[in-house]
């Protein structure tokens, strides 16, 4: 009976690294997974390959000049309504078997927020941005790239379903923060000048002007409210009325106390480092509590102090952040590499 037991144990150990070889194996195969899907600092967008005034949507193979009020009328179905703000109403719809969404002047009464976002849609056409089908501004339409997924906003509940559970890493949630923040590296480089984010006086607020795409990336969608920051001038001013809470940046808050009550007359204007500030709060929802996120906190705390600090022009630029931010993930996926490369 002893050497039976003997042969038993001496079988198991052999099975015991072939299982743990198999786990590690599969490890490797996810994280190349990945870096694959993850390999280029912009997310995969069908109109990089269009020039400007056309488009590639869905399935299309080739790209097709912007939608003209004719077409859009004709050709253009919709299905249901799938949000609603105070500017507009936005319908999934059909246009030749591909999906979009058709977004509809709300009230009269924000036709300029409206015109400023459409103006903006077609100037800021990039990789950065959703996709612009078509425009029709005496109907107050406008035609996008359709994404299922949403806003920002949907993102634990869409990394809980089983076909996006794997994908829950640090490398895909840093890769988010890494998007958000190339936005604002083009939002304040962009060719019309630097603009400030201004919809975006809370988290909540902030995250639902980014559309998640279905391979977990980040495109801007909402730019209704971008105020140009005129060189020399006095800065821009996010609406007329006060702001306050925490999200904001301090000099987005009204300066004269409690006393004094508040006149958008009165009231400073701010350039682009506002949107700064509000960077460690936007990172720290979409690294969430994934394994590693901690660690990268600990590498960014740094960068972050500096995003808080109070005087705006203490602030890094966005493409300081960025920089900072590309040299995390890049020596994480490193110590990643070398890590399971030991333990095989």
């Amino acid at each position: 009976m002893g050497r039976s037991s003997g042969r038993g144990a001496k079988c198991g150990v052999p099975a015991v690294f072939i299982c743990l070889a198999a786990l590690l194996c599969a490890n490797v195969l996810l994280y190349i997974y990945l870096e694959t899907v993850y390999q280029d600092s912009a997310p995969p967008s069908a109109h990089t390959n269009c020039h400007t005034g056309y488009f590639k949507v869905g399935t299309m193979s080739s790209c097709t000049p912007w939608l003209q009020c004719t077409e859009i009328r004709a050709d253009v179905r919709r299905l249901r309504m799938i949000g609603q703000g105070a500017v507009k109403k936005v319908y999934l719809s059909e246009w030749q078997g591909q999906k979009v969404a058709v977004s509809v002047l709300s009230s009269e009464h924000y036709k300029d927020d409206f015109l400023h976002g459409v103006s903006m849609l077609r100037s800021m056409q990039s990789v950065r941005v959703v996709t612009l089908v078509g425009v029709c501004e005496e109907d107050g339409v406008f035609v996008t790239e359709y994404h299922p997924l949403g806003s920002a906003l949907t993102l634990e509940a869409t990394l809980a379903q089983d076909r996006y559970l794997r994908l829950n890493s640090w490398q895909m949630r840093l890769r988010l923060a890494l998007d958000f923040v190339a936005f604002l590296v083009f939002l304040h480089n962009s060719p019309g000048g630097a603009r400030v984010m201004c919809d975006s006086n809370d988290l909540h607020k902030t995250l639902s002007q980014f559309l998640l795409t279905s391979d977990l990336r980040l495109l801007a969608n909402d730019l209704d409210a971008l105020p140009r920051v005129e060189p020399g001038g006095q800065g821009v001013k996010c609406g007329h009325n006060q702001l306050t809470g925490e999200f904001v940046a301090p000099e987005q808050l009204w300066p004269y106390g409690e006393d004094v009550p508040f006149s958008d007359d009165r009231m400073p204007g701010y350039d682009e480092k506002s949107d700064i500030w509000k960077i460690p709060d936007v990172t720290r929802f979409l690294l969430g509590h994934v394994s590693g996120s901690d660690v990268i906190h600990f590498h960014l705390f740094q960068i972050h102090a500096q995003c808080k600090k109070q005087d705006p022009r203490q602030r890094p630029s966005a493409h300081e952040v960025m920089s900072v931010y590309r040299s995390v993930y890049d020596s994480m996926k490193e110590s990643h590499t070398e890590i399971v490369r030991d333990m095989l």
